[in-house]
């Protein structure tokens, strides 16, 4: 069996070592190169090959961002940020994403331990090995050539349309860029919504402050025990699982701990199947691109509730994984392109309206 040949990229020599030796140690992976700077990076990817990168975010002579932005121009591949937690950091690896690499992890430290880190490196590096970075940096082109920043008239609460309606949202790998396309389509005559994202902990909070500046709809890290709010769109927290709560007539917000669910945490099948309970027949569900099969019955919970559930389709996804589960099982009410999604949500939210 061919090993996944890695490029290990950071400025300290000791997690170089650690995770090139950590790395080896699993039997289809194999570290071949690693580099303490982009520079010495750039001169071994001249005269190598490798099948994944990891690149860390704050190096000398040049920042793991710029040099991203460099190779996904000039030899792009799949790269997996491997980050720090500070704030900078977590916004820089959420920009990064952005530009096409396929996702991030923070360094052991802390709570997280060497072990801990390694094991979830290893699936990410397996998965990254089969991502199409052709499709995630085509994304990312068509979005940023695009998205820009929401202008509103008026006050937008006072445009807000208020039903029992409630919208879930889930994606993986190539989210981020779906969820920035999707959301920036989302005006106040929209229902609130609970999304999932499969990033670890700390980055969620950073790619909610991201979308809050390009959405008309007011973005943020979800907390437990809030009420559901119009206009709102809430991102599940990393490393948590969130659920939706009827409250007599409120709808609440859980967040909990608890296993893994397919691998996540937090789990897209864990907040659909709350709303199919919660929430039935006035739930609009929409499953994005994403590796795996998460997501999938608690799409199918939703729609054998009465409620209304779009796949993204497969031209459109960078991986058709998610929404491919989805549909073999008879959960997709409609399977459509990620540039309709918005309005079929907007269409079905007004039915209630019109009824």
């Amino acid at each position: 069996m061919k090993k996944i040949r890695v490029l290990v990229v950071d400025d300290s020599a000791i997690v170089r070592d650690i995770l090139s030796h950590r790395l080896s140690e699993s039997y289809d992976i194999e570290v071949t190169g690693t580099a303490g700077d982009p520079f010495v990076a750039r001169s071994k990817l001249e005269t190598n090959d490798y099948d994944v990168m990891t690149l860390d975010i704050e190096m000398p002579r040049m920042d793991g961002l710029t040099f991203l932005k460099y190779l996904m121009k000039y030899k792009p591949m799949p790269v997996i940020i491997v980050s720090s937690i500070a704030a900078a950091s977590n916004r820089a690896a959420v920009e990064a994403l952005e530009l096409g690499a396929v996702d991030v992890i923070h360094k052991p430290g802390g709570s997280l331990s060497v072990e801990a880190v390694v094991d979830e490196l290893c699936i990410k590096i397996r998965e990254a090995a089969v991502t199409p970075v052709s499709k995630l940096l085509g994304a990312s082109q068509k979005l940023h050539k695009s998205t820009l920043p929401f202008s509103t008239n008026g006050n937008t609460l006072s445009r807000i349309c208020t039903t029992d309606k409630l919208a879930v949202i889930g994606a993986s790998t190539g989210g981020t860029i779906a969820m920035e396309e999707l959301f920036s389509h989302f005006t106040a005559g929209f229902p609130p919504v609970l999304a999932v994202i499969h990033m670890p902990e700390h980055f969620t909070a950073s790619f909610a402050q991201r979308l809050d500046g390009l959405c008309e709809l007011h973005v943020k890290e979800a907390e437990d025990g809030e009420t559901v709010m119009p206009g709102t769109i809430y991102i599940a927290p990393g490393g948590y699982h969130m659920i939706v709560a009827s409250s007599g007539a409120k709808r609440m917000i859980r967040i909990k701990n608890g296993p893994k669910v397919f691998g996540q945490r937090p789990s897209v099948d864990v907040l659909f199947k709350s709303a199919a309970e919660a929430v039935g027949r006035n739930c609009i569900a929409a499953l994005l691109t994403g590796m795996g099969k998460d997501g999938a019955m608690g799409m199918k919970e939703i729609r054998d509730a009465g409620g209304y559930t779009i796949a993204q389709d497969e031209e459109s996804c960078i991986v058709f994984g998610m929404p491919k589960e989805a549909i073999a099982l008879g959960g997709a009410c409609e399977v459509t392109p990620l540039e309709k999604i918005a309005a079929s949500i907007l269409r079905n939210y007004s039915k209630e309206e019109e009824s």
